[in-house]
């Protein structure tokens, strides 16, 4: 150690966690640092702005699709940033009162084949899913957010079993970035 001190050890084990960055989706970074009102939010905790911006993220979604994604296992949050289910309840209320139409929906997006690495939990997470109408797409890996000719946010997905690439239009996204070892 710094100080002199020795430590003797049988195995050591190093942890240095995850390097957890928008750079790893392109144009992610870009597009959450435009205004808050273009409701792409991130889940990643580097600036006190960012816990501003984020602070109402999934109640802006009047319109069209809210994407929720999560990247591959492991990474940064995993467990713990399945919001399908917590945003599709203030959509809910957002259409009885008139504040969002009837064509706005929740889709979980993720490259993985399940939401859990436990099977009951992801059994029950699927089956709320199914009975709210979220549409959950498995196998989907986020490579690309970018505005296209018209303004409107696109998607960039890939297939992970077939490499299929395929554009997807959206009003607003709460999106976890992959992360990756040190």
């Amino acid at each position: 150690m710094s100080n002199g001190k020795t430590f003797t050890y049988k195995c050591l084990v190093l942890a240095p966690g995850f390097d957890h960055s928008r750079q790893f989706i392109k144009g992610l970074d870009e597009i959450s640092k435009g205004h808050e009102s273009n409701n792409v939010f991130t889940h990643i905790l580097d600036h006190k702005t960012t816990v501003s911006r984020n602070f109402l993220h999934g109640w802006n979604n009047t319109h069209g699709d809210l994407i929720c994604y999560s990247p591959k296992f492991p990474y940064k949050g995993e467990g713990t940033d399945f919001y399908a289910l917590y945003y599709e309840h203030f959509m809910r209320q957002d259409k009885l009162h008139g504040r969002a139409t009837n064509n706005a929906r929740i889709q979980y997006w993720t490259p993985n084949k399940e939401i859990y690495r436990f099977p009951y939990a992801n059994e029950v997470a699927l089956d709320e899913c199914h009975k709210r109408g979220i549409d959950v797409m498995f196998g989907w890996e986020m490579i690309e957010i970018k505005h296209d000719q018209y303004k409107r946010k696109i998607a960039v997905f890939k297939s992970v079993d077939t490499g299929d690439i395929i554009e997807k239009d959206f009003n607003a996204a709460c999106i976890n970035p992959p992360s990756r070892p040190h």
